[in-house]
């Protein structure tokens, strides 16, 4: 059979395919994970693993380690996979790591020493620079000069199934340069440096973290088994149907939801409308949180509306509609003309109002607002609430505004778990965690709680204890070292005694310390009342280094503060003996009554109390309280902290009793 020319060229160009692709399936190739290449960090004095595939599916592949001239023999197994321990010594460096398997992979820059696992949410997450902008951020990011600590940043992800997938960023392993550094974890990056500029070892951090995420979703199937209160979530989650079921789920919720809104309700939907009569709203001070000053510990919506005489000649122009930060998300309407909607805590909300929606001398604005957990309302954040006009004057918008609840979620069925997103058990366990429990890690480093500060799911002091034990099996290390930052001081400082959520949390972080190989770096005395992002991540870092370097490295240092280690009531006082972690107790700022200390009797309604120091002990009292009963130190979400040692580290906040009342 004759083959016409543009026949001939392509059956050419198949063969030539053909035997390229042939080609390519002969020549062996190493696939590593993505966390496994130059310049990393392995644990030192360890059997780590090494691990990959290849397609020399069959033969034999090598590993030779540089630093002790060694070479394993591995088969490659028929799935193409294929590992490998290798012994490492003490930590030094830099090495080499040559894997054959026909085709030569060279691994180099890799030091031996200690890695450490950091993870959180967005405290831990929070970089140098980028959005966090730490205090001397840029003086910070000049001095970072540490070629022997190394950085590994992992991508946001979620997962529904365990999996071994995971993603880096910047090409992975990266040295500590003012190039590499800005984006990377602050307090991560402290925290290595305490360590490495007191021992001289080399450090390896692997930053896995995500912003406002709560403790479950860090956890695996197997940690939260115990927990009933997930069980069903997670199985939704796993099911391959789970999004259409989430669908129908909300769908319900929203219809039970929808019929709750008493504002709603009453205004047939029209909850916009510029006639509607407010005259039986209460009355709010905008920016502000409602659950703070009008509706406490509620979560849910509340509806705000303010009338605004205009200038007129703004009348029939566009102008500007700035309402700040809003907690949680926005939809926003003007003369009865939806302006915007945004989703989101710290997002600005900047609406432009349409010159079609100004029709007269008199603006209406309503705002629906939701409320998830934790404050909630129109708090403004780094702008003030304000109109803009069209010549660029400014209207005020701050003072009264009237509001209304529209529903109370602890009134209504719980909402369902979305099926995205990584405020769902499991998931970041799944795809942020679980891909790294092969590799030798010296121990973790976490940053988190605030977003659990409110929740009403399982309690706090069960969930932390439960994941450090679950990473420390799924690691295959119990004795793994985990140490934990304790909730800084913010909101509000308030002026009498009151209850307080992040006081709780703070408390499931100290007990936590029952654990072995545990602990925490108090921070209640650096955090900044506005802002759950306090700048100072240097000393965070330094705390939790003075941990690692005093327990592991065997540094005689200062690394905790005061620990109350038993009370006794004598009359109308209570005395407190402390190990002081140090040399000696210091009381700051004890003059009179001491604003950190409350007593009260068995009506369990608290005091604040008088304090004086003897040695290691404390004796305090109030005269309201003749026969007392309990004692608390720092139970408030932005407490002054006035219990130190000589070494200027400042104590847990921490009760006597154990009520729930308040």
């Amino acid at each position: 059979m004759m083959i016409k020319p543009k026949q001939y060229k392509r059956t050419l160009l198949a063969l030539l395919l053909s035997v390229a692709s042939g080609f390519s399936t002969l020549q062996a190739k190493v696939q590593l994970p993505a966390f496994i290449g130059d310049n990393m960090v392995l644990q030192q004095k360890e059997k780590v693993k090494i691990w990959g595939t290849s397609t020399a599916v069959g033969k034999e592949l090598s590993v030779h380690t540089s630093w002790n001239n060694k070479s394993y023999q591995v088969e490659v197994d028929q799935q193409g996979g294929w590992q490998v321990y290798l012994e490492t010594p003490k930590y030094g460096g830099p090495y080499q790591i040559t894997i054959n398997d026909g085709d030569q992979l060279i691994l180099k820059n890799i030091l031996i020493g200690e890695v450490w696992f950091c993870s959180g949410q967005s405290n831990m997450e929070m970089p140098l620079a980028g959005w966090g902008k730490i205090n001397n951020f840029e003086q910070e990011i000049k001095a970072a000069n540490f070629p022997n600590i190394r950085i590994l940043q992992i991508p946001k992800a979620t997962a529904n199934q365990p999996t071994a997938a995971v993603k880096v960023e910047s090409g992975g392993w990266n040295p500590v340069t003012p190039q590499s550094i800005p984006e990377f974890s602050a307090t991560a990056y402290f925290f290595a440096r305490e360590i490495y500029e007191k021992t001289g070892i080399p450090i390896g951090l692997i930053h896995s973290s995500w912003g406002g995420t709560i403790i479950e979703a860090w956890m695996s199937r197997e940690a939260l088994s115990p927990f009933s209160t997930y069980t069903a979530a997670i199985e939704k989650i796993q099911r391959p149907d789970a999004q259409e079921i989430y669908a129908k789920d909300l769908a319900e919720w929203n219809r039970v939801a929808e019929q709750q809104d008493q504002v709603k309700t009453a205004t047939q939907g029209e909850w916009f409308a510029p006639q509607l009569d407010k005259s039986s709203w209460s009355t709010i001070t905008i920016p502000s949180f409602f659950d703070k000053n009008l509706f406490p510990g509620m979560d849910g919506v509340v509806y705000f509306g303010k009338d605004v005489e205009l200038p007129a000649h703004w009348q029939g122009k566009p102008f500007k509609l700035i309402l700040g930060a809003i907690d949680d998300n926005d939809i926003t309407y003007v003369n009865g003309t939806k302006v915007g909607e945004t989703v989101g805590y710290d997002q600005i909300r900047k609406y432009t109002v349409p010159a079609t929606a100004n029709n007269g001398s008199l603006l209406h604005i309503a705002v629906r607002v939701f409320d998830g957990a934790g404050d909630g309302g129109i708090y403004g954040g780094t702008e003030q609430p304000r109109l803009e006009g069209p010549n660029g004057e400014q209207l005020s918008l701050v003072g009264d505004w009237k509001c209304k609840v529209g529903y109370d979620l602890a009134k209504l069925p719980a909402k369902p778990n979305a099926m995205e997103g990584p405020n769902r058990p499991t998931v970041l366990y799944n795809a942020m965690v679980k891909p790294f429990v092969d590799f030798k890690i010296k121990g973790a480093i976490w940053y988190q709680g605030e977003s659990n500060a409110d929740s009403k799911d399982a309690p706090y002091q069960q969930l932390l204890p439960a994941l450090i034990q679950d990473w420390r099996q799924q690691w295959n290390n119990e004795k793994m070292p985990f140490y934990f930052v304790q909730l800084a001081n913010f909101k509000a400082k308030s002026v009498t005694p009151q209850p307080s959520s992040w006081a709780r949390l703070r408390e499931a972080q100290r007990q936590t310390l029952k654990l072995p190989y545990t602990g925490m770096a108090v921070i209640t005395d650096i955090g900044d009342a506005q802002d759950i992002h306090p700048k100072n991540k240097q000393d965070v870092g330094r705390r939790l280094g003075w941990i690692a370097t005093a327990q592991l490295y065997g540094k005689k240092i200062p690394y905790s503060g005061p620990v109350l280690q038993h009370w006794t009531t004598k009359a109308a006082e209570m005395e407190l003996s402390f190990n002081p972690m140090g040399k000696k107790l210091v009381l700051k700022g004890a003059d009179n009554r001491n604003s950190s200390f409350t007593i009260a009797g068995a009506d369990q309604v608290f005091y604040p109390a008088e304090v004086k120091q003897v040695g290691n002990k404390l004796i305090v009292s109030a005269k309201e309280v003749p026969s007392p009963v309990a004692v608390r130190y720092g139970w408030a979400d932005n407490p002054d902290l006035t219990l130190y040692n000589e070494a200027g580290i400042p104590g847990s906040p921490f009760r006597t009793d154990d009520w729930t009342k308040n």
